[in-house]
């Protein structure tokens, strides 16, 4: 494990946009949402279907490979499923018996570990080209579950609410399983 002072990656390697200031609040909002979906990112590379697949406390399902798997499922309800409005389209790593597919079925195999990542990053492409597009975050948006309404700015937020949280999983499971911390 190579350390920069205790930061994640070397000064100038960081991919995230940490001292642009962008302009406008959709920019704002996409800014902070892509810098935390590679910090998710980060915190996982560099291990193996074992490592990511390693469960933090009992009786807790959560695992590096989990998050991924739930973000990418989080992704998918939230940018496809409400903003883009397909409400009947399944979710993905869901299922009606268990709401926690996403964390119970990550497990230390390759096959799985390839399929969390393609999904996610699949998810996060989508949802990218979409926000291309907006031009209106107030905007509303019906969701799934019911009849209530959202503005596409409450969801973005949202999403940026759920990635930060957990990043700080993130974080705490990396440092379980190899001492990584930083950044």
């Amino acid at each position: 494990m190579t350390s920069f002072n205790g930061m994640w990656a070397a000064p100038g390697d960081d991919p995230r946009q940490l001292d642009v200031s962008p302009v406008g609040e959709l920019a704002t909002i996409r800014e902070y949402l892509t810098n935390y979906r590679l910090t998710l990112g980060m915190k996982c590379d560099g291990l193996t279907p074992e490592q990511l697949a390693t469960r933090s406390v009992p009786p807790s399902t959560m695992s590096l490979l989990g998050l991924i798997r739930h973000m990418a499922r989080v992704e998918h309800h939230w940018f496809y499923r409400v903003l883009q409005a397909h409400p009947g389209v399944p979710r993905i790593y869901w299922s009606p018996d268990d709401n926690d597919v996403d964390f119970h079925g990550a497990t230390a195999d390759q096959a799985v570990v390839d399929d969390a990542y393609a999904n996610w990053r699949d998810q996060i492409a989508a949802a990218d080209k979409w926000l291309d597009e907006v031009t209106d975050l107030s905007a509303m948006a019906t969701l799934s579950r019911s009849d209530d309404e959202a503005s596409v700015r409450d969801i973005l937020i949202h999403m940026v609410e759920e990635y930060a949280r957990h990043c700080g999983h993130a974080d705490l499971l990396r440092e379980c399983i190899d001492g990584r911390t930083g950044q």
